[in-house]
């Protein structure tokens, strides 16, 4: 009787230590307590759990996931194209961590039909980075770092807000690859990065985040700046020497993958495509508001 009365006393107590957030697909995902063996599924994930505090509690990730530099010492469990269900099992995980856009769909849910908890990362814009480290650090039990990191986060993209919104606008290509060539558009993170600098991306309009485009149709968008990630990338267009961008060599190489993940170092691929954008304004003579 004296054992139930204390059971039934402190019920309440223990029912509320479940944590529940909602992952990026709006789903509710639910602990009975804090993570302790967490595999991450995507690259981007594995930084944001670091940065929110829970690195020694992943036990395993994929293919490139290579930062922090203790991320490249854990197990692999599959790539971008497919993760092993079995070895990802074998790390007893009691949390795992997915992408939406990935190709383990399949396996996703049959881990959920296991019972283990799967929070999808789906970060679309940059704002979107800070909230899922907070929500990652509540899971593991990591939430004062987690805020912490968030704050850090968002002070230094306002930073660069304040301190490049304003410039004078210069009109923006964005090389995501030369063949064929793909680009960015409103609906992409780096999109929001580049009006964050100051610049106007030629393909915000287009439909998709990631479109194909034509050379002609980039020369006939006259960008002042064209940003690639390689030089190789960037060679093709000095055949077309009335295009603002060649005519003020304002031809730039953002190779840093910072930029493409959308993780807690995207402030850094921030501030040097900021930096780059600037570079190219002093170059074609525009002159600061």
């Amino acid at each position: 009787m004296k054992r139930w009365l204390i059971l039934s006393c402190c019920w309440p107590a223990l029912a509320s230590a479940a944590i529940t957030v909602e992952d990026g697909a709006g789903l509710q995902v639910t602990l009975r307590e804090p993570a302790r063996r967490i595999v991450s599924l995507v690259p981007h994930a594995t930084e944001m759990l670091f940065a929110a505090g829970a690195g020694d509690k992943v036990v395993a990730t994929v293919e490139y996931s290579n930062h922090p530099e203790a991320a490249r010492k854990l197990p692999r469990v599959g790539s971008f194209t497919g993760i092993s269900l079995e070895a990802v099992l074998r790390q007893k995980p009691d949390l795992v961590v997915a992408w939406s856009d990935g190709g383990s769909q399949r396996e996703l849910q049959r881990l959920r039909r296991l019972g283990v908890p799967v929070f999808i990362s789906h970060p679309l814009q940059p704002n979107d980075v800070p909230l899922e480290i907070t929500r990652l650090g509540e899971l593991a039990g990591t939430a004062s770092q987690a805020r912490e990191a968030a704050t850090r986060y968002r002070e230094r993209l306002a930073a660069l807000g304040e301190r490049y919104r304003k410039r004078p606008p210069v009109k923006v290509f964005y090389q995501v690859s030369a063949a064929p060539i793909f680009t960015v558009s409103g609906k992409s993170f780096i999109d929001s990065l580049i009006r964050l600098c100051g610049g106007v991306n030629v393909f915000a309009q287009l439909n998709l985040p990631a479109p194909q485009v034509s050379a002609a149709a980039v020369v006939a968008a006259r960008p002042q700046v064209i940003v690639a990630g390689d030089a190789a990338a960037l060679a093709m267009w000095r055949r077309w020497e009335a295009m603002p961008a060649v005519a003020g060599n304002a031809l730039f190489v953002l190779a840093d993958d910072a930029i493409s993940v959308p993780g807690p170092r995207l402030t850094d691929g921030a501030a040097r495509l900021c930096t780059v954008l600037d570079t190219g304004r002093k170059r074609l003579g525009l002159t600061p508001n």
